[in-house]
């Protein structure tokens, strides 16, 4: 059973609808206050009841000073991958090192194709993601001094200027369900990011975790370098049956089987209810690193 032993995460996953923006920026503010690690948003470029993404993830960050800020996920193919790593960088560097970059091939193709991107099949998605990530690493490579040349299908660069570097090493966490997909994130991602609502059962938890970890080893690289992040959504109140919906102490256990059993170090919640978000980052979190940390503990005293 997989426990990749990273420090837990826990955050929030804001729609970010321009029906109220303030509010929008004032759970991202509350999120902070309440001690979450982490600040996400959707993004759908297409959909016009939305706030921009990017520009929304550029003035929170001014309007918060600790947590750290990311896509849930980005749409790559309306946002070309070169200007999206220096976007990218640009917002590290003001932010202070607060931003991660989830990444998503694409789901929504017939809103995608009407903004103007090029429609692609499941497959091509897949292969343009991963032509995307070498692109944007290779403009945040800042360490080499050759121009960036990247000769792909989907994403061609002919003598790019590298930079700038961001102030971090950003994480890439991708969203992913299909053994593509999954096989994509072990070989070159940091992360992985899936929603729980997309996930039929544990049993597809571990075989996605089978399928990253041994893409990763093929790759020659330690299937622990590869956070496992996921998207939750719940309710609180009383006790039941079902997972994510009880009282504080009741998901507190149901998270610790999964990060002890499955691997999971990030936690983001779904939803736009200040409440719900102020109850996750004081009274679950705590004492979810808490009970971590005693099993953690246990188990290794009697290795």
């Amino acid at each position: 059973m997989p426990d990749y032993g990273h420090d837990l995460v826990l955050g929030s996953f804001i729609t970010p609808t321009n029906a109220a923006p303030q509010q929008v920026v004032a759970l991202a503010q509350a999120s902070e206050r309440s001690g979450l690690d982490l600040v996400t948003f959707q993004d759908h470029p297409y959909q016009p009841g939305f706030l921009d993404t990017w520009t929304l993830l550029s003035y929170v960050a001014a309007r918060t000073e600790r947590v750290v800020l990311a896509p849930n996920v980005i749409n790559l193919p309306l946002r070309p991958p070169a200007v999206l790593a220096r976007a990218a960088a640009s917002l590290d560097l003001l932010s202070g090192g607060r931003l991660e970059l989830g990444l998503g091939a694409g789901a929504f193709w017939d809103a995608i194709a009407a903004m103007g991107a090029r429609r692609l099949s499941p497959g091509q998605a897949v292969d343009a993601l991963s032509e995307a990530i070498d692109v944007i690493r290779g403009i945040w490579d800042t360490a080499s001094t050759t121009r960036l040349r990247v000769d792909g299908t989907y994403y061609a660069l002919d003598g790019a200027k590298r930079g700038p570097a961001p102030a971090h090493d950003i994480g890439i966490w991708l969203g992913a369900y299909k053994p593509r997909m999954l096989r994509l994130t072990g070989a070159k991602a940091d992360g992985w990011l899936p929603s729980l609502s997309y996930i039929k059962s544990l049993t597809d938890l571990s075989d996605a975790n089978a399928v990253i970890d041994q893409a990763a080893h093929d790759a020659g690289r330690e299937p622990a370098a590869i956070r496992r992040l996921l998207n939750v959504g719940g309710q609180f109140g009383p006790p039941s049956d079902r997972l994510l919906a009880g009282p504080p102490q009741q998901w507190v256990e149901q998270l610790a089987v999964l990060t002890l059993e499955h691997g999971f170090s990030g936690y983001i919640l779904q939803g736009d209810d200040a409440t719900q978000l102020e109850r996750f980052g004081q009274e679950v979190a705590p004492a979810l690193r808490e009970l971590v940390a005693a099993k953690r503990g246990t188990d290794g005293a009697g290795d």
